[in-house]
């Protein structure tokens, strides 16, 4: 593993919380994930998990320590920076889908594209339509998301994650609203993303199996790394 491209570091990354009294969410994590791994971050509820996955993400900057993403530091850029790197580099996918259920699969899939205007309408509309040719919905592209089932809907929400080609995919909690069924369709896609496709996905997960499943599990307790372990 060492000798492959490290896509993700931490050095010394700690969090505090104020309310209702100061404690340290995060304390003192370092390491390192590494392009095309498939890494899952486990612990109970409270162990800090779901706080380090916003630190990584660049959405909350208020922590200590250092952040690097494809060898840039990006602890200390400014806000338009970070969601530059955000729209280019990190694809998000999250227990509750947050499509927009009036809109077409089709649309919620380009909309990310679209937003980042590096490309033509019609380059995204086929961009779109190639990821969901990877997670078998493109007969779905016209519908409402309103009108999908549940695992439905969430495999809109990984091509809509997929859409700009971002270095890494975070989840928090992907299966967490699946049946087994769904789940195993969504381990399933996400090993052909990071094995077949190059790209990273980090994941919090209270699914042991899911987690198993993985290359690579990362276990939290009180903020702290307790284990690592590979999976395969």
């Amino acid at each position: 593993m060492n000798n492959r491209e490290i896509i993700l570091h931490t050095n010394s990354v700690g969090k505090y919380f104020y309310d209702p009294i100061k404690f340290k969410a995060i304390d003192d994590i370092s390491f390192d994930v590494y392009k095309g791994e498939f890494l899952t971050l486990v612990g109970k509820s409270g162990s800090g998990k779901s706080t380090l996955l916003y630190c990584l993400s660049t959405m909350d900057t208020a922590y200590e320590g250092e952040l690097y993403i494809k060898g840039e530091k990006v602890t200390g850029k400014k806000p338009n920076e970070l969601a530059n790197i955000r729209n280019c580099t990190i694809g998000f996918i999250f227990q509750f889908h947050y499509l927009l259920p009036e809109f077409s699969c089709l649309m919620n899939i380009m909309l990310p594209a679209l937003k980042l205007n590096k490309y033509t309408y019609e380059e995204v509309e086929q961009r779109a339509y190639e990821k969901m040719k990877l997670l078998d919905i493109e007969d779905q592209a016209l519908k409402p998301a309103s009108k999908l089932s549940g695992g439905q809907q969430q495999r809109v929400a990984i091509a809509r994650a997929l859409i700009n080609d971002p270095a890494i995919i975070m989840c928090d909690e992907p299966t967490g609203n699946l049946d087994s069924k769904n789940t195993q369709i969504v381990f399933e896609i996400f090993n052909r993303i990071c094995h077949e496709l190059g790209q990273t996905i980090i994941a919090v997960t209270h699914d042991l199996d899911f987690a198993k499943a993985s290359d690579r599990t990362i276990e939290l307790a009180d903020g702290k790394i307790i284990s690592t372990y590979e999976n395969n």
